[in-house]
């Protein structure tokens, strides 16, 4: 089954908000999504702001999406971390057209595409989202990919209530946002990605941050990744990352 909608989204961050998002940080992703999948695709940013943004890429208007209204809705987890219940609306039973796709992956605009997407997209099941084993204790999955199958658990959506939800998932110990949601929702039944099939964490595979004992950093990139996500601090448009890894200097482009 062939990944025929990519999304991303650009929201306008709070203020001192550790990471701030732009239209070229947009136009990179769909760049180096094109190199990488050779299938026909769409490229769709869901935003709030759509100045600058290259015409290969297709815009959504945040405002009019479902969940839209959750936007000032905190993270129960982290004091000022991020806040992305709006994706939820990937989960819509009308996701088909929400984003005019069928088969749905969203990624962070602070992914770094290095090699095949072909065999993570190319997969049978409804849902499929990004787990490792350092994530277990602090909730199953993170909410950087996700692929879904349009119209596919439509309970994800349905079934969050903005009252109460965040804080059970907190109290499961599911942390984040959305994907704290999804942890707390899902238990342990989603198909997954994992560092196994070439998806890797920047700051705990890479930099060795978040492992007990922390491991030593390194700077080359593994022989089997193909995706990497910068789900932390630094980012890979930092210029002290393009110094330190000549990796990112090749793929962030």
């Amino acid at each position: 089954m062939r990944v025929d909608t990519v999304v991303c989204w650009k929201w306008r961050g709070p203020v001192g908000y550790r990471s701030q998002f732009t239209s070229e940080h947009v136009g990179t992703l769909r760049r180096m999504v094109a190199r990488h999948y050779p299938y026909p695709h769409r490229f769709v940013c869901v935003t709030d702001d759509p100045l600058g943004l290259d015409k290969a890429v297709e815009v959504l208007e945040l405002q009019g999406m479902p969940g839209a209204e959750w936007a000032r809705l905190p993270n129960p987890s982290w004091r000022n971390g991020p806040s992305c219940y709006r994706r939820l609306a990937l989960y819509h039973r009308d996701a088909a057209e929400l984003f005019g796709g069928y088969r749905i992956v969203s990624m962070d605009l602070d992914s770094v595409v290095v090699g095949d997407l072909t065999p993570l997209w190319d997969r049978p099941e409804p849902l499929v989202l990004w787990s490792d084993p350092f994530f277990q204790p602090r909730g199953m999955y993170c909410g950087s990919m996700q692929m879904v199958t349009a119209g596919a658990c439509p309970e994800l959506f349905v079934e969050f209530d903005p009252r109460r939800s965040p804080g059970e998932a907190k109290a499961a110990g599911c942390f984040g946002s959305d994907q704290g949601w999804l942890s707390y929702r899902l238990g342990v039944s989603a198909p997954t990605w994992s560092s196994e099939d070439g998806i890797y964490s920047f700051w705990v595979h890479l930099e060795g941050l978040g492992q007990r004992p922390p491991a030593p950093p390194r700077r080359d990139l593994p022989r089997d990744a193909r995706v990497v996500f910068f789900h932390g601090r630094r980012d890979p448009w930092h210029l002290d990352v393009l110094g330190e890894y000549p990796w990112v200097r090749e793929h962030w482009r």
